[in-house]
């Protein structure tokens, strides 16, 4: 028997939003206040919203506890995966010594922990962001900074912050093909209208992280660096996403800042060279540089984040994931599969909302971290033991995020399923004429929930298209400021929270990492609000 969803279970639009937003106001307590472990605040969330969508939705109990079992196996496949298996290969190579290589060859580059933050969460970060997605960028430039010897809660907080520029066209442009395909615009203008905002943030952030990390007085040192960074990132994030699509502004955009920053910092260097208070000085830093590094050992030691790269590109390849996805599993999920029913304004016709739970074990990103791993090992000379056990230890690692993970998945799922989610958008839309500026927060808002902007756009998109087109806003604006917005909530997203404390040994401190990046969140999505509202009433020429 179906069920359809009710989004003002209360008769009060004001009432109801606030039931539906009990679990996050749980999450912001437990993580924020109370500093709880994020396996704790995921379970005690998802509880509250089971029990919000059953007692206060009226869902029936069987529906809610199966989408907050489906959602907790998408956080096991494929969001854990990817973790385990980016990871597994950071920790392949600190335990034969070659992550020691690694540190001496970036030195040679630079040893000044402002200039590596800049290359390695902001440039590479963004790379892995445009080829893989999910949670493969901060699980790998966090992990190489705390390997490089950041301070964890710095290398966790500072890659979260780095990944907003890239995420509203990460994995292969994902995100904006979905905004279109959920609203039935056209994908071209969205990916221009993106592309007519980012780029102001994505100028922004590298000078950001290094305010954060050491001041506005050091900041001015390296600022050159930060305009060098930032500038040809969003240079070509405009131009690749307004005449080439959205699959490419990533990828072109981070091998730009990567190219340009290596090759300026050959004719530049700072005046003083940033140290974290108490560290190692960068004199003696450079002494212990082994004189014996040559091009061959250099290559060896990047070798496994060299094959990761190859890897992450080729599985992203249209025909290559066709023909992986061919053996895909998927299953119809029973009992749930087009048994909750949505209705207008979420979307036009009613429809049943569709369950289908599949394992792309070949296609998925995890497995071609796995695979580059296998070949990493060959290179590396590790043997099929050894392998299994370094597998093994991280796995260990791991137990408390395999809880995290999969908790927050099924937050994501029993709100979207009940209709939480949707109420908390239709409340948004209420705003009339500030409709504009608050457009952006319905993408932050779907992005915490999901910490996915493909997710958001799925979620949100088709609302912001029709309420924009109620209060006289240009649909193509609003849809791309749900993925604009979204950006800015995934460093607080509980998932990539619990993706960043793993990769950097913070298991059971996501309370601080939380709390490290909120108010950068809040700040960013209300940059992106204003943007948006003078974009929709003063500067109009702007929208494609």
């Amino acid at each position: 028997m179906t069920w359809t969803q009710i989004y003002d279970p209360m008769g009060n639009m004001a009432l109801s939003s606030f039931m539906a937003a009990i679990p996050i106001i749980v999450v912001f307590y437990l993580l924020a206040v109370r500093r709880t472990p994020g396996q704790i605040a995921g379970v005690i969330a998802l509880t509250s919203a089971i029990l919000v969508s059953i007692f206060v939705y009226k869902m029936p109990v069987n529906l809610a506890l199966t989408a907050s079992g489906m959602g907790a196996l998408y956080g096991i496949f494929p969001i854990f995966w990817i973790v385990v298996t980016a990871i597994f290969i950071y920790n392949m190579t600190v335990e034969t010594g070659q992550f020691d290589v690694i540190k001496d060859s970036i030195a040679t580059i630079t040893d000044d922990r402002r200039l590596q933050a800049l290359l390695i969460a902001f440039a590479f970060g963004a790379f892995l962001e445009g080829a893989a997605g999910f949670g493969a960028p901060v699980a790998i430039s966090a992990g190489m900074l705390v390997g490089l010897g950041f301070n964890p809660l710095y290398a966790a907080g500072l890659c979260l912050i780095a990944n907003t520029a890239p995420v509203a066209f990460g994995g292969i442009g994902i995100p904006i093909i979905v905004a279109g395909q959920v609203t039935g615009l056209d994908t071209m203008k969205i990916s221009a209208m993106v592309g007519r905002q980012l780029p102001f943030l994505s100028v922004i952030i590298p000078i950001w992280l290094i305010v954060l990390m050491s001041g506005w007085k050091s900041t001015i040192e390296v600022l050159p660096a930060c305009l060098v960074a930032g500038v040809s990132f969003a240079t070509l994030q405009w131009f690749s996403s307004n005449f080439l699509g959205p699959e490419l502004p990533d990828i072109l955009s981070s091998l730009a800042a990567i190219i340009s920053l290596a090759i300026f910092l050959k004719v530049w260097k700072p005046k003083n060279i940033w140290r974290f208070p108490g560290e190692t000085s960068a004199a003696e830093v450079k002494k212990a540089v082994k004189s014996e590094l040559t091009f061959g050992s250099v290559l060896k030691a990047w070798s496994p984040f060299i094959i990761l790269t190859v890897m992450v590109i080729l599985w992203g390849l249209k025909p290559v994931q066709a023909v992986l996805d061919s053996v895909t599993y998927k299953w119809l999920v029973p009992g749930l599969d087009k048994m909750v029913i949505q209705v207008a304004p979420i979307v036009k016709v009613p429809t049943g909302m569709a369950a289908l739970y599949k394992v792309n074990w070949l296609s998925a990103a995890g497995t071609s971290l796995f695979i580059g791993s296998i070949f990493s090992a060959m290179i590396l000379g590790v043997g099929p033991s050894r392998f299994i056990a370094i597998f093994s230890k991280t796995f260990s690692q791991l137990k408390k995020p395999l809880i995290t993970i999969p908790s927050v998945l099924g937050l994501a799922y029993i709100m979207n399923f009940s209709g939480m989610s949707s109420t908390l958008g239709l409340f948004l839309a209420h705003t009339g004429n500030f409709f504009p500026f608050f457009s952006p927060f319905l993408g932050w808002l779907g992005v915490f929930l999901t910490g996915s902007d493909t997710s958001a756009n799925a979620l949100f998109g088709n609302l912001q298209s029709v309420t924009a087109q109620q209060v006289g806003m240009d649909p193509i604006l609003s849809v791309a400021a749900n993925s604009s917005g979204g950006v800015t909530g995934k460093m607080i997203s509980p998932q990539s929270i619990a993706v960043a404390t793993a990769a950097t040994g913070l298991v059971g401190k996501e309370g601080d990492l939380f709390n490290f990046t909120v108010i950068h969140s809040l700040i960013l999505v209300v940059i992106v609000g204003v943007m948006t509202y003078v974009q929709s009433y003063y500067l109009t020429w702007m929208i494609p």
